[in-house]
């Protein structure tokens, strides 16, 4: 049994202190977990989120990833990353708290790629911090596609990865992730669309054990109405869902935007009609997901040779420090991880 690995993210942000608050409050879904980070972070995180009366959690060193299996429930193991700077004053951007946060992400991802722990979850990251450290990575899912693509020897284009964003109710699988909404629509081509639905089959047929059924969302108001609001739904989106269904794939649509989401819902009362909503842009996809509660929604990396999903939140440093944040995605986040990696 190999342990799972959690990020400490943003130092500044509420990225350690979720951490330290999962730890405390879902012991049993953060058994065999470890973090990745600095100790006095991880320890000053423990004091924001403490609560009178009651005895402070404890976080203790390990000095490798197989020592968390062994480490009592309400403990915070925490294996420090070599060279990282200490605490950040809360809720500021700056280029040492960038650095922290990528240095984790990498020690991590190259652990999970040798095979020493079974998932790797991320705490969140700020870009603009990230920016400012001088990385050339606007976020968690392209330096961890560049990590996967170096350890195999394979440039970036041989490593294609998409975000999927899910909750209890719905999943949806982005075309496009962080970029501007004009370069978005540029990258609205049938190779993308295709690729898209590929790496979306092959995902959720493992996690489902069966074949997933797939909508696929308009980029245009109505899906088009026909090539009356715009043509991409004639000449690139429905060629490619045809493509899919040549290669075996059951993909559907494309629908209009304003409503496959709600059909692919699935609820206690009704059982939604579709496993995952294929959006073409980021905000098309992200918004239903996050409406429906940013406390459940996880992040996961599709296609990478490794597990990882994420909160689905950013590190919030209107709060950071206050002990006040929810931690409850964070414990979604480590859950998938745990179901995707078993």
């Amino acid at each position: 049994m190999n342990p799972i690995a959690i990020t400490q993210g943003d130092p500044a942000g509420i990225g350690p202190e979720i951490v330290a608050k999962a730890f405390r409050d879902a012991p049993e879904v953060l058994r065999h977990c470890f973090v990745v980070g600095d100790v006095a972070t991880l320890r000053r995180a423990a004091q924001a989120i403490a609560r009178p009366g009651i005895g402070g959690l404890p976080v203790a060193q390990i000095g490798a990833p197989h020592e968390a299996l062994a480490m009592p429930p309400r403990c915070v193991p925490v294996l420090p990353v070599p060279g990282i700077p200490g605490p950040q004053p809360w809720g500021q951007v700056s280029a040492a708290a960038g650095r922290a946060a990528a240095d984790c992400v990498v020690w991590a991802a190259r652990t999970a790629l040798r095979g020493e722990v079974a998932a790797l979850v991320t705490a969140p990251l700020h870009k603009e911090a990230l920016s400012a450290a001088g990385v050339d990575f606007p976020g968690h899912t392209e330096l961890l596609q560049a990590e996967a693509a170096a350890h195999q020897g394979v440039p970036l284009a041989r490593m294609p990865v998409r975000m999927m964003l899910a909750n209890d109710e719905l999943r949806t699988v982005l075309v496009s992730i962080h970029v501007s909404l004009r370069d978005a629509i540029e990258a609205v081509t049938q190779d993308n669309v295709l690729q898209t639905l590929q790496i979306t089959h092959a995902a959720l047929q493992r996690s489902l054990g069966r074949v997933p059924r797939i909508a696929v969302a308009g980029l245009n108001p109505h899906a088009g109405e026909g090539g009356l609001f715009g043509r991409e739904e004639l000449e690139v989106i429905a060629p490619a869902i045809a493509a899919a269904r040549v290669q075996g794939l059951d993909v559907h649509g494309p629908f209009a935007p304003d409503t496959v989401f709600m059909r692919a819902r699935s609820t206690p009362q009704r059982a939604g009609e579709f496993d995952a909503v294929v959006a073409m842009y980021h905000d098309q996809g992200l918004i239903p997901v996050k409406y429906l509660g940013v406390d459940k929604g996880v992040n996961v990396t599709l296609g990478l040779p490794l597990v990882r999903t994420s909160p689905d939140h950013g590190t919030a440093f209107d709060i950071a420090g206050q002990g006040i944040a929810d931690a409850s995605s964070l414990v979604e986040a480590v859950r998938m991880a745990r179901q995707l990696s078993a």
